[in-house]
């Protein structure tokens, strides 16, 4: 049964009474937002490039073959200067509403493009609109989901990019003997359907209570609450104690004078931490070294000495099968091992794998002509682990760590600063890889790698670990204390403490009425 929902937004809801019914259209829409944007984005770009109708229709050189790829990071890097204030004004769905739309915009013109100034056009709105659904998403479904499942609900949010890019090889391996433009056109018309999808599971999922609390829609903000964590029961316990912990600290928020703005960031010594740390995945993942294979596969085969065209794209789609059975072994390292662990196992095997890559690239260099086939297939193998190791980790903690640092009010901004300093990475690093790559082969593995170092040793000495711990429970771990009087949710889930839902239920009358009054 669906149940009609406020949502204090122009888009209505008509949300399921049932808990797991509903986790599952959250699901569905994390990952088909996961799907839509990098994913198939990534390796759809990865077999064009490979494809001769693509390259010769455009007359690619290293340069605009960068420049059309590294384009939708343009986008990707001026979306987010806006993401955070349009998903916090505008309210979370609203904002993934409107960014799904723009994706189809510049998906339609990237298909009829006609040269190379209007295909880079286009990239620059599909990137923009995909920056604003997935910062929107990303702070939707972290605020949303219940904290037993969030680190599932918000990894998928990013795990599914693989399922995108396995659509996307598998897609370009049947158009690709295609003899006219649409071997590529039709691969880029096809990933418009994630975002049409995405656009209709919205009226069916609540809007976000944190954001509903905050503007002051207490009611719809406790019914949300009590959808997603007990069966629309808003008598439960569960539901009441997640409830009051949102009114609590969004009030010690206010009471504080904790600003919706950017400038919050900057005039808070503890909120400038949180940015740190939370948007830290974002840099870290794109300068892990996984650019190279995400966009430039085809190339990295050429030094592994893999030249063919359709064996190239056959191993595009096994790794992508590969990527993503990874990243769902990591998302569950995750949940049940912890953000920061998972971590550092991930890069710690990446810095092996790509002094191991950058070692037999130079064998290979050395003597292409003469090269035995254990050579070739051991470098493709280490390339394969290293891209396995990358998705255990930084692919489900791209989005499911920094909203969990981030407090609310700088957690919109802050997911879209994350958002801003990795497109700002990426657009340089898919630019200039295709021509470090060519200028000098191997030795761009080896400095990968030095960096890689560097990384690891941040996150051994930054980071918190924020796994069982609603939103505001992780508030905790920087302020020094929690600012709601209710048990902690897990503890009060395992049974270790009952709660007085009597007491809670008159203790929310007083400060919904304190509130009203003000």
């Amino acid at each position: 049964m669906l149940k009609k929902t406020r949502t204090g937004t122009w888009m209505p809801a008509w949300v399921p009474e049932s808990t797991f019914t509903l986790c599952v259209l959250l699901l569905i829409s994390s990952i088909v937002q996961s799907a839509k944007t990098g994913g198939y984005d990534g390796s759809m770009l990865n077999g064009l490039n490979i494809l001769p109708s693509y390259t010769e229709y455009f007359n690619l050189n290293p340069a605009t073959t960068g420049l059309n790829t590294a384009s939708v990071f343009i986008g990707g890097f001026l979306g987010p200067l806006v993401s955070g204030i349009i998903a916090d004004r505008l309210g979370r769905r609203p904002a993934i509403f409107w960014g799904s739309c723009m994706t189809i915009v510049g998906i339609i013109l990237q298909t009829a493009s006609q040269n190379i100034a209007m295909f880079v056009i286009a990239r620059i709105i599909l990137g923009f609109g995909s920056a604003v659904t997935g910062i929107a998403g990303g702070v939707y479904m972290s605020e949303v989901f219940p904290s037993r499942w969030r680190a599932w609900g918000v990894g998928l949010l990013n795990d599914f990019y693989y399922v995108g890019a396995l659509v996307a090889a598998g897609v370009t391996l049947g158009t690709g003997k295609w003899q006219s433009t649409w071997a590529w056109r039709a691969p880029s018309l096809f990933q418009a359907i994630f975002s049409v999808l995405c656009i209709f599971t919205l009226p069916f999922i609540p809007e976000s209570p944190r954001w509903l609390v905050h503007q002051g829609l207490f009611e719809e903000a406790r019914l949300s609450v009590a959808q997603t964590n007990a069966h629309g029961n808003l008598s439960d316990p569960i539901a009441l104690a997640v409830f009051k912990e949102i009114v609590d600290t969004l009030r010690w928020e206010k009471e504080h004078a904790h600003a919706m703005s950017p400038l919050e960031i900057l005039k808070n010594p503890v909120a400038r931490k949180r940015l740190l740390i939370g948007m830290s995945p974002g840099p870290f993942s794109c300068i892990a070294g996984n650019i190279i294979a995400s966009y430039y596969f085809g190339s990295e085969l050429d030094t592994a000495g893999i030249t063919d065209t359709n064996d190239q794209l056959k191993a595009n789609v096994v790794l992508n099968v590969w990527c993503l059975a990874c990243c769902l072994i990591g998302t569950h390292l995750a949940a049940r091992w912890g953000r920061k662990p998972t971590a550092m196992l991930s890069q710690g095997l990446l810095i092996t794998c790509l002094f191991i890559i950058g070692g037999l690239s130079k064998l290979y260099a050395a003597n292409p002509q003469g090269a035995s086939n254990s050579l070739v297939y051991g470098n493709v193998a280490v390339m394969f682990l290293f891209q396995g190791f990358y998705s255990v980790a930084w692919t489900p903690l791209l989005y499911l760590y920094p909203p969990e640092i981030m407090n609310y009010s700088i957690r919109a901004n802050g997911l879209a600063f994350s958002s801003f300093v990795l497109n700002a990475f990426a657009l340089v690093f898919t630019f200039i890889m295709p021509i470090g790559l060519g200028n000098i082969g191997w030795k761009m593995y080896m400095i990968n790698a030095s960096w890689d170092v560097v990384i690891l040793g941040l996150i051994a000495y930054y980071w918190v670990e924020t796994k069982g711990k609603t939103l505001e429970e992780i508030d905790a771990l920087f302020e020094g204390e929690k600012h709601s009087s209710v048990p902690d949710i897990e503890v009060l889930r395992r049974g270790e403490k009952v709660l007085d839902t009597e007491l809670v239920k008159e203790q929310l009358n007083s400060v919904l009425a304190i509130v009203n009054v003000g």
